[in-house]
């Protein structure tokens, strides 16, 4: 880091003003890794602390503002102090300790103010504390009490700075006096006002006392209180464990039964249907009210009258009472077509394995080998195989499928609106798998390819393929016999920024449905792994994603909250919007993207006022939300076999038909998902160094054919590098040039005849 503010100017603050909450002056702010630290104005007032780049900017524009009352202060070294409220964080430096001093003690009186200021405060945590109506009385009483003694500390703390700073003005005075009378009318005044502050003091210590003693006294029940909340907790988080098991269980044994399982599901869905209330009459059934999203990601509900909570309850009973988070049918808000179940869905499926190898416990230190890399490309980065996971990055992106059925319940729907729900629905879930995979994939070789054939089970066939290295970019192309084809090219674009990683996927994702001819476009956001250095690491998505019908114009915006520790919002919180071509909005989302997605229709929609920032607000009226997606249970034992889902432990399992490129077969690869790192490791260095070998025989072929034709008018023409089952097109919707599935692949397979594919392992 830039050491730059030892050797400028001096960096001072403003001394306040009596009575004034002001402070300002200059300090150094770190912007980044090649700027540094910078000069910049900073100003503190009404628990605001704000910066310009100059002092005349202060007229016109402010870089940026923290609210106090909700930021952390930290102090690194003697000069640096770290500010962070809100996901944002300033790094600031003052010249001198003394300085930085100053300006933590003003920022701590700030907060401290700021936080007093702030009304009802701890309103919203009333009821998180279970108690009997005494019991709260009482610690209401408890607690005006604590306030009372507070105020009194605060009386004596300002009559105490009142005394001594008259006490010191008496002093200087006496230092300046030469007349002896007059010394000792000084003498006298200092020892009055030295008495006055010996009471003050007295009477701030005894209020300190009783402060301390009533604090003693109630510690203890409080303790109590404490740990019978925590036991609590760990009972309800063991029974949601025990009933998580049981749901699994359930799960597969109804997948076990096909036969079964379509007579009753095909009984109570005639039976449904017959007794449904007509649709008019639901949407005045279940209204909620909700903020728009242009002014927040949360929801605001509107409490609803006895009557409508009455039958609010009614028909979430009926509705849990039969069915589960996969049951579609309980969406009264979709059109008849999305809940149909066809048979297809229902046949036997083919018995994979549903475990790998437990990991093994190897230790290695990250920091070791990536401290010198801090802003190169991942992809340029000589990993071990500790940081992997026994999967190469082709699985990764297939394993966007493992929702697919949400694309087979769109394809049947007749509303592109509800569609569109249910698209956006399947872009969140692909992130469902990545809130515990913290492990790098294999980066593929050029070449390497990687299929999904599920077309007996699922109706789909999906095939992967490394089309460039430098940039690393891959192709994918899945095609449903349910009415549906995706396709997507991905480029990995990765930073390390020292305490994080920083991971943006570019390139786009099409999805069109057969039958109507809806194309869907969209891509995905930002992946952050924390705590790199120092911690447990973990991972946040962030971002916004818009999935534009391009026949429709229809749009859906989906917002992805960054975390952050002071925030109240549910972690890994998603929110969206679907919108028409006119901009008129049609259904809110809301969820999380580890866990579950809910949409509610809109039935009506006003403005209301105005936001913190000024903005008007637009409530929204909707029915109540049905539940479109939620997360599969990871298998049992999954913490010892890499956090994989039922899905991504079937993707390595060995199958003698694939081409002789598939991630199936890299050596490397099978060596670590057995446990032998070591054989892994140095297996991993082979395949890598003829890779390299290989590359550099095609730029000398690429070079000598340059050279005859600079020679020779007439000489050979070479042919560059070409993906083996991909070609690059443009795409006649978006414009866009990607790479697009050529064919051949699943014909070479079904007559096992591989003599294209290259030897790359």
């Amino acid at each position: 880091m830039s050491e730059q503010g030892k050797s400028s100017a001096s960096v001072s603050a403003a001394a306040p003003l009596p009575g004034s909450d002001t402070y300002k002056g200059w300090l150094f702010k770190w912007t980044n890794y090649l700027k540094g630290y910078q000069r910049r104005w900073f100003v503190l007032s009404n628990g605001l602390l704000s910066y310009y780049r100059t002092q005349a900017e202060m007229a016109h524009t402010c870089r940026g503002t923290i609210n106090l009352a909700t930021a952390h202060i930290d102090t690194e070294d003697a000069c640096n102090v770290v500010l962070s409220s809100g996901g944002r964080t300033y790094h600031l430096k003052a010249s001198t300790e003394v300085e930085r001093q100053r300006w933590v003690t003003a920022l701590e009186l700030a907060k401290a103010k700021a936080i007093r200021m702030t009304p009802n405060l701890s309103d919203d945590s009333e009821d998180e504390v279970p108690a009997s109506k005494s019991n709260r009385n009482e610690i209401q009483g408890t607690l005006k009490i604590l306030v009372s003694k507070l105020d009194d500390l605060s009386t004596c703390n300002d009559l105490i700075a009142k005394h001594g700073a008259a006490l010191q003005r008496s002093l200087s005075e006496l230092e300046g006096l030469k007349i002896p009378v007059e010394g000792g009318e000084k003498i006298k005044a200092v020892n009055e006002r030295a008495t006055l502050f010996r009471i003050t003091s007295n009477a701030m210590i005894n209020a300190c006392r009783n402060f301390l003693e009533l604090a003693q006294t109630h510690s203890k029940k409080w303790q109590r209180t404490l740990q019978y909340e925590r036991e609590q907790r760990t009972h309800l988080e063991e029974t949601i464990e025990q009933l998580a098991k049981q749901h699994n269980s359930l799960e597969r044994a109804w997948r076990e039964a096909p036969a079964l399982s379509s007579s009753t599901t095909r009984a109570p869905t005639n039976k449904k249907g017959s007794e449904r209330p007509p649709k008019e009459d639901a949407s005045d059934e279940d209204e909620e009210y909700f903020d728009a999203m242009e002014d927040s990601p949360a929801f605001i509900t509107v409490t609803t009258t006895d009557n409508t909570q009455r039958r609010r309850s009614q028909s979430s009973l009926s509705g849990a009472s039969g069915g589960n988070a996969y049951d579609w049918n309980q969406h009264d808000h979709m059109s008849p077509s999305c809940n149909d179940v066809s048979g297809k869905e229902l046949q036997p499926r083919r018995q994979r394995r549903t475990r790998v190898p437990d990991k093994p416990n190897y230790s290695l230190n990250l920091w070791s080998i990536m401290k010198n890399c801090i802003g190169k490309e991942l992809s340029k980065i000589p990993m071990p195989v500790n940081f992997n996971e026994p999967l190469s990055m082709l699985q990764r992106l297939t394993e966007d499928l493992e929702y697919h059925e949400l694309l087979d319940k769109a394809a049947r729907c007749e509303s592109s609106l509800e569609q569109m729900c249910l698209v956006a629905a399947f872009s969140v879930s692909s992130y469902s798998t990545t809130v515990h995979r913290t492990a790098k994939p294999f980066n593929p070789l050029l070449g390497e390819t990687y299929e999904l054939d599920r077309l007996e089970e699922f109706g789909y066939r999906s095939l992967c393929e490394q089309v460039s290295h430098h940039p690393p970019a891959a192709a994918h192309h899945v095609i449903s016999q349910r009415g549906w084809t995706l396709w997507q090219e991905i480029t990995i674009a990765s930073k390390f920024r020292g305490k994080y990683l920083s991971i943006m996927p570019l390139g786009s994702i099409h999805l069109k449905f057969h039958s109507s001819g809806n194309h869907y476009v969209w891509r995905k956001v930002t992946s952050t792994v924390h705590n790199i250095i120092v911690g447990k690491l973990w991972i946040d998505q962030s971002g916004d994603i818009e999935i534009v019908n391009h026949k429709t114009k229809e749009t859906c915006t989906l917002k992805f909250s960054p975390y952050s520790y002071f925030s109240r919002d549910v972690p890994r919180k998603v929110t969206g919007v679907v919108t028409d071509s006119g901009d008129q909005a049609h259904y809110i989302l809301s969820g999380t993207w580890d866990e579950k997605i809910e949409s509610a229709k809109i039935i009506q929609s006003s403005r209301g006022g105005s936001g913190s920032e000024g903005k008007q607000k637009t409530i929204y009226q909707t029915l109540s939300p049905k539940l479109l997606w939620k997360k599969y249970p990871l298998p049992e034992n999954a913490e010892n076999m890499y956090h994989f889902s039922a899905l991504a432990l079937t993707l390595n399992e060995p199958d003698d038909a694939v081409g002789l490129t598939d991630s199936r077969l890299r050596p490397d690869q099978r060596l670590m998902e057995e446990g032998r790192w070591d054989e892994a490791n140095s297996e991993k260095q082979r395949l890598e160094e003829k890779q390299r070998a290989v590359r550099r025989k095609r730029e000398a072929e690429a070079s000598d054919a340059l050279d005859e034709e600079c020679d020779n008018d007439s000489g050979r023409e070479y042919e560059s590098y070409h993906p083996l089952w991909f070609h690059q097109r443009r795409d006649s919707i978006t414009g866009e040039t990607h790479f697009a599935y050529k064919g051949g692949y699943w014909e070479a397979k079904e007559r096992q005849d591989w003599t294209v594919c290259p030897d790359i392992f």
